[in-house]
């Protein structure tokens, strides 16, 4: 049985109007708007939340966020019937992803860096602190871009974040490299591995 009290409905989410809520333990509500959602707690919730999965207000988006306090209260999760068991896996998935800190903080377990989205970025970034890599891209559609090149921007990565977001400095090298060494889906492209051609600022529209 649960030490926690039961609530009322919410009225209001940060995502917008209410659109429907349930109460899947005392105290935690998922609520859905027209376009978001997420696990709405209690006070006393948020006061019980251990310190790894805590986030400053107690609202935990659909996207990621949701799995801090399934993780949190995972016995109760799972011992209700308003909860699926998918949900207790899958929670454990995106906290390693998403929140890895907090998921090793909480369990003492370690998140390897292939799983982890973060962690995967944020070790890109930091080997390419000092590094001029790209921040923008055009293709030969652009005007100042000939066919078989991409058109490219690039700044000088000065520090990368716990979440793996780069910051960086203010000066801009624009470049023209070979089409088939630029992949927009690698998280991190650095001139010095694209056979870069450095070029003036070029017109771009």
């Amino acid at each position: 049985m649960s030490n926690f009290a039961h609530t009322p409905r919410p009225s209001c989410s940060p995502w917008g109007a209410i659109q429907q809520a349930d109460q899947l333990i005392p105290g935690a509500w998922l609520v859905s708007t027209a376009t978001h959602g997420g696990i709405l707690l209690s006070d006393e919730r948020q006061a019980a939340m251990p310190d790894a999965l805590r986030i400053t207000e107690p609202a935990y988006e659909e996207a990621c966020d949701w799995s801090l306090p399934i993780l949190a209260f995972q016995d109760e999760f799972v011992a209700s019937p308003s909860c699926r068991s998918s949900w207790i896996t899958l929670a454990r998935d995106i906290a390693r992803c998403w929140h890895p800190d907090r998921f090793t903080g909480h369990t003492g377990e370690a998140v390897p860096e292939n799983p982890s989205h973060i962690l995967r970025s944020r070790a890109a970034y930091q080997l390419a602190i000092g590094k001029f890599c790209v921040t923008s891209a055009w293709g030969s559609w652009a005007e100042w871009v000939p066919d078989g090149k991409v058109g490219v921007m690039a700044r000088k990565v000065t520090a990368v974040d716990h979440l793996g977001h780069a910051s960086y400095d203010d000066e801009e090298r624009y470049a023209l490299v070979p089409k088939d060494r630029y992949d927009s889906s690698i998280g991190v492209n650095c001139l010095d591995d694209l056979d870069a051609e450095i070029i003036d600022k070029p017109t771009v529209r």
